[in-house]
């Protein structure tokens, strides 16, 4: 009976031993090869519709949701005597109205924002002492939490040239003499393909990016 219970209890520690070194031996070629980070987020390019002049928006179509096509009309003024076309910059969704039909508008007013849904972008805020190993065109995992057991591909297109805080409206002043080093981060921005539509700006993202 002893004896049994004493492999049982030198198994159990050899185990035990062997799970510390496997974890120890993952955490380590994790960290040598990537670079992860959870301060992430889906964003895309945001361009407003806007009015060419002031008058009344006789008719308006830019409901959220409405999909657009480039120079696509989305509504009409009455101004100066003749109706004037509002038209979408860029193709793509309607993600904010700001507009109802009959309003009076002035000229450049923002009436609706849109974003090209089909050309979404990670952007990663990477340490500043990790820039070094990522270059441009450098593979990503991204997981994104609209879709969570989806990893989709994706690679580094731009790495920013300044930290975060240099477009901090506030930036922290030390009076007291006394300093403490804090690591700033560095906006990454990623392109993602094949991405599912539950995929939507602002959500939060994981990135894993393969180091050079």
């Amino acid at each position: 009976m002893m004896k049994g219970r004493l492999f049982l209890v030198n198994f159990v520690g050899v185990l035990v031993i062997v799970a510390l070194v496997l974890g120890g031996f993952y955490y380590y070629t994790q960290s040598s090869q990537y670079i992860k980070t959870e301060d992430a987020r889906v964003a895309g390019d945001m361009m407003a519709v806007t009015a060419p002049a002031a008058g009344k928006l006789s008719s308006w179509n830019g409901k959220e949701g409405a999909v657009v096509t480039k120079n696509g009309g989305v509504g009409q003024i009455d101004g100066d005597g003749e109706p004037l076309s509002v038209v979408a910059p860029i193709g793509g969704t309607i993600v904010k109205n700001e507009a109802r039909e009959g309003q009076a508008v002035q000229t450049g007013q923002a009436l609706a924002e849109v974003i090209d849904m089909h050309n979404l972008y990670v952007l990663a805020n990477i340490d500043e002492t990790d820039i070094k190993d990522i270059e441009i065109g450098s593979s990503v995992d991204v997981t994104v939490d609209g879709d969570p057991g989806t990893i989709i591909k994706g690679k580094v297109e731009e790495i920013g040239y300044v930290t975060n805080s240099v477009f901090s409206l506030l930036p922290a002043s030390n009076t007291s003499g006394n300093y403490s080093k804090v690591t700033q981060k560095v906006q990454v921005k990623i392109s993602i393909a094949n991405y599912a539509d539950t995929v939507l700006p602002g959500m939060n993202a994981k990135v894993v990016i393969a180091k050079k």
